[in-house]
């Protein structure tokens, strides 16, 4: 996978990212969401970098060649996102409509009284969850690489000083350590699977065509600790609607030691393939804009 996301610089200021913050808190979500669009139009224009992966990825996704609209309507969906985010950092969850799919799976992991991997990808709403866990009172910790994104996780601080509580950073010589202690108090910690860190291992899989890398890290882990992965995403639907659905991908239990190679391949590329399937019922809600499909691949 290429390594593209990580030398992506982040765009706007943070006086700029707080300006906005203040608007979306004081005048409410639908003036909010007015000042997005010429935002939007801006930043559509001003960045061909991301404009280029926003074509390809709509190319394969919509199986055409997209118009300027679709590309206006892939940023728009974006910095709308974000801008839900604000509110629920806020837990105002209630502002919005929810369709669950697949909640039995999260009610048969707490029926188990065990932890268990909830794995995401920039595709909808990460923040969503967390959100959901505290409408459940269930607290869920967040794994994530923080260091791309600065301004903006400073800004999320803010908004909600107990983010920095819940929230994992990738990277760092005691990660991996936070995310045992909270599967072994019994807690769900999320993370996202569509992105690699440095050399770490990858697995090739088709991909909307296309072969790509998908980091083989969160399903070693989830071996290594003997806890099972969910698959988590929350799609936005347009106006204040958004659904989540979880999905079992893993279960480490039943692999066996001689096995564990080729269960990682196979549960990487079956993620994968769901991910696919989702971008498809959803395609505007993709949020990598760099070349997904740039770099070297590992054989399949």
């Amino acid at each position: 996978m290429s390594q593209a996301w990580l030398d992506q610089r982040e765009r706007g200021s943070v006086i700029a990212i707080r300006a906005l913050v203040a608007v979306a808190l004081l005048l409410g979500r639908r003036v909010a969401r007015l000042i997005l669009h010429p935002i939007c139009l801006y930043f559509l224009l001003s960045d061909p970098k991301r404009r280029s992966a926003s074509r390809k990825y709509l190319s394969k996704v919509l199986g055409r060649v997209p118009r300027s609209f679709d590309l206006f309507r892939h940023f728009l969906a974006f910095a709308t996102v974000a801008l839900d985010r604000v509110y629920l950092l806020k837990d105002r969850i209630g502002l919005f409509e929810w369709t669950i799919y697949g909640e039995d799976v999260l009610l048969e992991m707490t029926r188990c009284g065990e932890g268990c991997f909830l794995l995401g990808a920039h595709l909808g709403s990460f923040e969503a969850l967390r959100a959901f866990g505290i409408s459940k009172r269930l607290r869920i910790g967040l794994v994530m690489y923080e260091d791309n994104a600065r301004m903006v996780n400073s800004v999320a601080k803010v908004i909600n000083p107990a983010l920095a509580e819940d929230v994992i950073g990738l990277g760092r010589f005691d990660s991996m350590l936070k995310v045992y202690e909270r599967l072994r108090e019994s807690q769900w910690v999320g993370m996202l699977g569509d992105r690699a860190l440095d050399q770490e291992a990858q697995v090739c899989a088709a991909f909307l065509g296309e072969d790509a890398s998908f980091p083989a890290a969160p399903f070693r882990l989830a071996l290594m600790l003997k806890r099972p992965v969910v698959l988590m995403v929350a799609l936005y639907r347009g106006g204040n609607r958004y659904e989540m659905h979880f999905e079992r991908l893993f279960d480490p239990h039943s692999v066996e030691r001689a096995e564990r190679a080729h269960a990682v391949e196979r549960a990487v590329r079956l993620y994968a393939q769901r991910l696919e399937h989702h971008c498809r019922q959803a395609p505007y809600n993709w949020f990598n804009f760099y070349d997904f499909w740039g770099g070297p691949h590992t054989a399949r």
